[in-house]
This record gives structure tokens, C-alpha cells and sequence, in this order.
């Protein structure tokens, strides 16, 4: 009896199959690769927990229908050589999806290994979202096809920061300062480049570059920029690169405006306190106090946001490529009805969709994604410009102009190759 009830159930079982497809919901988990230990530990921790966090809402509102995302952290302490041992890990694990974006230097090693990999590896291919790696070089002569940038790059920040300066005539001298690795060196580019081309008047009065993650102590740099009688300092500094910066320039008097991309990371908040008001400005692609500048829907989502975010983890949501990132996937996964990164990458090339800081479009020809971009000024709550503050501060960014995506949009040189499959 038992020998021919097994063969009826299979057949029965088969026949059933057939005559209504099966829709299987996949948990799609992806390898955060970026440091979770060292000096920019704080930054990276925080930014995993704004992926898992969007991934969170994202399961619960089922943007990729019946499919999830699951964000897992690996730590590559902020190294290229580590950042490769991570990702062979990931891979080995199964991984298809990768983010990471603290360190254009670690993100020029994983295109190259991960091209290789899937040129290598046909059905096992990988896809890289970056979030934050903004060397322009990564969507021009180094584009990849299963590389995609959420964040501007650093040529089109500089555009819109430097059209900005451009029509602030008190700037007379500029002091550039970074740090000596892939970003820093295109940011002093970037920044004497279209300094001359809208403001020739301006004098640059110095230039320097320093180690990173390694200067412990920034007076000597402060020194010469005091000496330098700069009006204005750019710099590209991140983390606690520009933290101890600012706590130097802060120790010593300096008068100087500062003119940055990243004030708003872990721990500068902090250090800039009340001497930095009104004299430090930050231009990134979201500011949560932006009321005045977006449709009122549009204000609400991102306070919701920062609120929730702020109570769970008593920490501040400030990087919206997480939010961006995981919703364009997801909408990838629906439209393709799969969760292959082969089938995937094809739906986000050129998707134009509502992200978190307004209309989106991650460009087809190089995957540097075209956003609006916001220009701030450290100020004091006053709960109506300036909401959201940072690190219980009590100071916030005041937007004081946003950009639409033309603005800053910036050619490509990328030559895509894209695989024939």
C-alpha cells in the first residue's frame, strides 16, 4: 500500500505545481563591508544600523512584495587588503549583494575584485551599491557595470558648493585640506578647478594634505591656515579627520568659515558645539530641515524618519543613500520578479524613482545616481528652519539654498561594459 501511495502524491503534488506557479519570497541578505572597529568605527556602526533600519521598514511596507533584506556587517577596519579578505567571506557565504562607502580607496578595490569575480563566476554574480565612496573616477574611467553610486560624487558637490561661494564676495582666500588617499586628491582638484573657472579673484592659499585616520593632532595645520589669512577652509575631511579639525581651529581661535561635505558625520557635530555656529556650512544630497524647500509630504516622511530613528537608537538618521538604496532595490526585485543580480542590475539602470530627498534618477550610462543637492549653515534650533539638531547639541543645519539635480549634474567619460548574457 504504501509503495503505490508515494507515486500518487508525487504525481498529484507535480500536477499541482504546474497548474499554479509557486511565487517564492526570497530573504535577500547584503555584506556591509566598511570599518566596525578603529578610529571610524562610531561612523560605520551608525550607517549599518541606518541599512538595517530602512531594511526594517522596508519588510514591514513589503517594497519588494513578499521578498526581505536582511543587512549583515563586515568588518574591513578601513582597509583595502581587509576589505578584500570581507568580501571573499561574503561570497563564500553565498552573499550577491554588497554596500559600502567609507573610503574611496576600498571602494576602487572592490569594482576590480568584483569584475572579476563576475566575469569569472557567470550565475554567481555580485552587485555593489555605494553609498558614500565619491572619488568621481569610480563612474568614469573606472565604472562598472554591477557598481551603482547613491551619493553625489565629489565633482558634483564641489560644483554646487563652489557656485555657492561664487556669490559670497567676502571670500577672497581659500585654505583646501584633506586627506591624502583617492578622494582627497580629486577634492583639491575638484576645488581650485572651479574656484578659477567662476571665481579667478580668489586666491588659494594653501594646499595640504594629510594621513588619514592617523593625525592625532591638526594645531600645525590650523597654524597655517591662521598664518594663510584665509577667509574661507574646504575640505572633504570626514569622521574624526575632521572632528580633531575642527577642535583645533576651534582651540585656536580660528576665524575662518569652514566649507565642507561631511560636518554632519559622527562626532563633528560635537566638536563643532556653539563656536561653530554660523560659520561652518556642509552641503549634502538630504537635510532634514528642509520644510521650506519640499512639498510638505515629502518634509513629514524624512521627520518620521529621523524621529523613529532618533528614539530607537538615540542616535541621528542622516544618511538617506541607506533609505535611497534599499528602495531602489526593491522596486529592482518587483519589476524583475527575481532577486539575481543578473535580472536586477537591467531595472535599476536608468530607474527614476521618489527617494527620500525628491525625484531620482540613477543615470544608465556610468550609475552615478542625479539628485538635489542642499547647502546649510550650522545655526542654533529654533524649532521651524532648523527642527532636528545633532548629537543633542541643540544646533542643526539651516537649509539655505537646494539645488536641483541639473545644477551639479556633471558629464561621464564612462565607457560601460556591460556582459552579454
Amino acid at each position: 500500500m504504501t509503495i503505490r501511495f508515494r507515486p500518487l502524491v508525487l504525481a498529484v503534488s507535480v500536477a499541482a505545481a504546474f497548474a499554479s506557479p509557486v511565487t517564492f519570497a526570497d530573504n535577500v541578505k547584503i555584506a556591509f563591508i566598511d570599518p566596525l572597529s578603529g578610529p571610524f568605527a562610531p561612523i560605520g556602526q551608525g550607517i549599518l544600523r541606518h541599512w538595517q533600519f530602512s531594511a526594517e521598514l522596508a519588510n514591514q511596507e513589503k517594497w519588494a512584495g513578499s521578498h526581505t533584506f536582511e543587512f549583515v556587517g563586515f568588518d574591513n577596519k578601513g582597509s583595502p587588503q581587509e576589505s578584500l579578505s570581507q568580501l571573499k567571506s561574503a561570497i563564500d557565504q553565498g552573499y550577491r549583494y554588497i554596500t559600502q562607502g567609507n573610503g574611496s580607496g576600498v571602494a576602487l578595490a572592490l569594482i576590480d575584485a568584483i569584475n572579476k569575480h563576475n566575469d569569472r563566476n557567470p550565475g554567481k554574480e555580485v552587485v555593489y551599491m555605494n553609498y558614500a565612496a565619491v572619488d568621481p573616477d569610480l563612474t568614469n574611467s573606472k565604472c562598472s557595470y554591477w557598481h551603482f553610486r547613491l551619493d553625489a560624487n565629489s565633482d558634483q558637490k564641489m560644483e554646487g558648493l563652489t557656485n555657492y561661494m561664487a556669490k559670497t564676495p567676502k571670500i577672497k582666500k581659500v585654505y583646501i585640506i584633506g586627506q591624502n588617499y583617492a578622494h582627497g586628491h580629486q577634492f583639491s582638484r575638484a576645488a581650485k578647478e572651479m574656484l578659477k573657472r567662476k571665481r579667478p579673484d580668489i586666491e588659494i592659499v594653501g594646499d595640504d594634505l594629510h594621513p588619514i585616520a592617523s593625525t592625532k593632532d591638526f594645531s600645525p595645520y590650523v597654524a597655517k591656515i591662521k598664518q594663510s589669512g584665509a577667509d574661507a577652509v574646504i575640505t572633504g575631511n570626514w569622521g574624526t579627520d575632521l572632528a580633531l579639525l575642527i577642535r583645533a581651529a576651534k582651540d585656536a581661535d580660528l576665524k575662518s568659515d569652514f566649507y565642507t561635505f561631511y560636518a554632519q558625520s559622527t562626532g563633528v557635530p560635537t566638536a563643532l558645539g556653539s563656536s561653530g555656529a554660523e560659520k561652518v556650512k556642509l552641503i549634502e544630497y538630504w537635510n532634514k530641515n528642509n520644510a521650506r524647500f519640499v512639498p510638505k509630504e515629502e518634509y513629514e516622511i524624512g521627520a518620521k524618519l529621523t524621529q523613529q530613528f532618533k528614539d530607537r537608537y538615540k542616535e541621528d538618521f542622516y544618511v538617506a543613500a541607506a533609505y535611497n538604496g534599499v528602495r531602489m532595490l526593491s522596486n529592482a526585485v518587483k519589476q524583475a520578479n527575481s532577486t539575481d543580480p543578473v535580472k536586477v542590475v537591467p531595472a535599476m539602470e536608468g530607474m527614476q524613482f521618489k527617494g527620500l530627498n525628491g525625484n531620482l534618477e540613477m543615470r544608465k550610462t556610468d550609475h552615478q545616481m542625479q539628485q538635489p543637492l542642499y547647502i546649510g549653515t550650522w545655526t542654533k534650533t529654533d524649532g521651524k528652519d532648523v527642527k532636528f539638531d545633532y548629537e543633542n547639541t541643540g544646533y542643526g543645519f539651516k537649509t539655505d539654498v537646494r539645488l536641483d539635480s541639473y545644477v551639479a549634474a556633471q558629464p561621464t567619460s564612462c565607457e560601460m561594459k556591460r556582459p552579454k548574457h
